[in-house]
């Protein structure tokens, strides 16, 4: 047993030291030692049980998508000081991937056979691009019904229109002559997401059930907005015009950068990521100044603020496409489901409370995802109409 071999056995049982983990993933990016990687994660993955089928595929998939994760984040994070969380973020992802291969692997064919997956009667699709923009005289249009490459309307001197790939687009000049602001809102269902460009430039892309309000043209020394619910932000550089998100009584400031804002009514905290520049978040009690892969979380109960570490492309994986679940509970999945596939939600019995992870794409019928967290062993769906019942 080489030692190699050994440092993936230590992180199976999360026995690793920092020293160690760093030291492990830096194989990660030699490809020299690819083939003594696979082999170990197929040792970590197979014995003592029989191999399946599948096993090569899943060791190839295990292997590459750490390596894709490790690239991701070397181009995140520029400094050295945070070289160490590069490494700490790509080994999560390296755990709950083969966490689920794992328990996978570990069922006989017999029961794998028997199908004991989620109790599926009727599938449901995915969430699709969808939202209602309502104008500033209080028309709405429903975007989805607007064909591809058309105008949806003209206000305040900016044009507004719909591409091909579904975002919606202000462009035009700037009015001076008008005064009055005019505002619109970009409003998602439950089961809807959208992306718009703003007539600044700033892109936003509007995960499940949120709103964003926004005047068709920016005036004034400054650009604000407000948001309901979950936004990725793109935010054209002027330092002339700081853009400021308002969310509640909470006020996220910024030059120019990319980040995210959580800020569900449904959830505990709001949740503000940075992924490039700098953001400033604050309200009459808190303020806190966060750097690129940092997150502010403005816990709702007791109006408290912290700012912790993150590897902030986690934060966005929904607009990326797929659901990302890290040391979560059941009952924050089963929201974030909710909202993506409009589904009502039931817990039957003793549900558990262990953190659950994994990642699969947001564009699967719901019945793959609730397979993938059948993986833990630890919870179980039965899937009847719209409702979800989860069971222990």
């Amino acid at each position: 047993m080489d030692a190699l071999e050994q440092l993936l056995i230590k992180f199976s049982k999360n026995e690793c030291t920092s020293q160690e983990l760093e030291h492990l993933l830096q194989h990660f990016e030699n490809d020299k030692n690819a083939d003594r990687l696979k082999n170990g994660i197929e040792k970590q993955l197979g014995q003592p049980y029989e191999d399946g089928p599948g096993i090569d595929s899943a060791v190839e998939e295990v292997f590459q998508k750490v390596k894709l994760k490790i690239t991701q984040n070397t181009l995140h994070h520029t400094k050295p000081k945070l070289r160490l969380l590069k490494y700490a973020a790509a080994a999560v992802v390296l755990f709950f991937i083969s966490t689920g291969l794992w328990y996978y692997f570990n069922q006989t064919k017999s029961t794998r056979n028997q199908g004991q997956h989620a109790q599926i009667k009727t599938d449901i699709g995915p969430g699709s691009n969808k939202a209602i923009l309502t104008l500033a005289n209080g028309s709405q249009v429903v975007l989805d019904e607007v064909m591809a490459n058309g105008e949806v309307a003209k206000q305040a001197g900016t044009k507004i229109t719909k591409t091909q790939d579904n975002q919606l687009i202000y462009a035009g000049t700037n009015d001076l002559k008008e005064k009055e602001v005019f505002f619109n809102e970009l409003k998602t269902p439950i089961g809807g997401q959208y992306s718009l460009l703003l007539s600044d430039g700033t892109r936003v892309w509007l995960n499940a059930a949120s709103s964003l309000r926004f005047p068709a043209v920016f005036k004034g020394n400054e650009r604000k907005v407000q948001l309901n619910g979950e936004a990725y932000f793109e935010v054209a550089k002027n330092k002339k015009m700081p853009f400021k998100v308002e969310v509640n009584h909470n006020t996220i400031e910024v030059l120019g950068t990319h980040f995210n804002i959580m800020a569900y009514n449904n959830e505990a905290a709001m949740s503000t990521t940075l992924l490039e520049g700098s953001v400033k978040v604050y309200n009459k009690a808190n303020s806190a100044l966060i750097k690129p892969n940092q997150q502010a979380n403005l816990n709702k109960s007791n109006n408290k603020l912290q700012v912790m570490d993150v590897d902030a492309s986690d934060a966005i994986a929904w607009k990326n496409g797929y659901f990302l679940f890290e040391d979560e509970n059941i009952e924050s999945i089963m929201r974030k489901l909710s909202r993506w596939y409009n589904v009502d939600v039931e817990y039957k019995g003793a549900v558990t409370k262990d953190a659950l992870w994994g990642n699969v794409s947001r564009f699967k019928n719901i019945s793959e995802v609730l397979k993938t967290l059948e993986l833990t062993k630890t919870v179980h769906f039965k899937l009847d109409g719209r409702r979800v019942i989860v069971m222990p």
